[in-house]
């Protein structure tokens, strides 16, 4: 069955998990999908695990589109949603729209953005332009200068600010948020809160889905690893499997676990 809003939806009401996994071309887009993934994120994170930047800000809209429509050539029944880039959407609305455009018109099915309750005016206007959108809060790779490096965020008086954007672009038509890098307690509660599908990546086990790097799951990405990150490929004879043993981890809730959690 293709994986749309509307059958994610569908999904968190029945409380069935979801899997995404970032992807960035179409051959582990075939492999990710017949494996049960059930969202492709393109991810900015192409900038660093396949580009060898340090970070994410120097990735371009070009750069997405041309992943972007790679993926979608193998995406399969799998969702297909792609991030929009750094310097790409903040300027105004309209500047977001054309971006939006460029990567649907690519091959996505949803965008991603980052940013707090600050964005709900851009969602809003998008969403109300048949766009569908992925609010992206806690840890923002793209203000990592900003935040002071990759590390939690959400905790103590942070908290309910996180909550309150998460409100603001659900409110706003955001179908779905990704938290990044919060307390697993705030993951929860945001859950509970709203009515957009929640997907973590080190936000604890009670969010509606999970997401992790494909190049950190399959332990093929070299540095240190998040604490979030679990190493698939460890169990798995073939990176097939691993997706498939990823995706029922996430399905019966043996990831993450706590020791993946903040």
């Amino acid at each position: 069955m293709k994986k749309t809003i509307s059958v994610l939806q569908k999904m968190k009401q029945e409380g069935q998990k979801m899997a995404m996994l970032t992807c960035y071309d179409a051959s582990f887009a075939s492999a990710m999908s017949s494996a049960g993934v059930d969202i492709l994120l393109v991810g900015d994170s192409l900038g660093m695990v396949c580009q060898g930047r340090n970070s994410t800000l120097p990735v371009t809209l070009d750069d997405m589109v041309y992943h972007t429509r790679c993926v979608a050539r193998g995406a399969g029944d799998a969702l297909v949603l792609s991030d929009l880039s750094f310097g790409s959407y903040q300027q105004s609305k309209e500047q977001a729209f054309d971006s939006a455009v460029a990567l649907m018109q690519a091959g996505a099915e949803m965008v991603k953005l980052e940013g707090g309750a600050f964005m709900a005016p851009t969602v809003e206007f998008l969403v109300a332009r048949g766009i569908p959108v992925c609010a992206h809060i806690g840890l923002t790779p793209q203000s990592v200068h900003t935040l002071g490096g990759y590390k939690v965020q959400g905790r103590g008086d942070q908290a309910e600010r996180l909550l309150q954007d998460a409100r603001a672009l659900s409110d706003a038509g955001a179908q779905m948020v990704l938290m990044e890098m919060v307390p697993a307690e705030l993951g929860a509660k945001v859950t509970r809160s709203i009515p957009a599908i929640t997907i973590g990546i080190g936000a604890g086990k009670d969010t509606d889905g999970q997401v992790l790097v494909m190049h950190d799951m399959l332990d093929v990405f070299p540095g240190r690893k998040a604490r979030f990150v679990r190493n698939f490929m460890q169990d798995a004879s073939s990176i097939h499997e691993a997706f498939a043993n990823y995706v029922q981890a996430v399905r019966d809730g043996s990831y993450p676990a706590p020791e993946h959690s903040y």
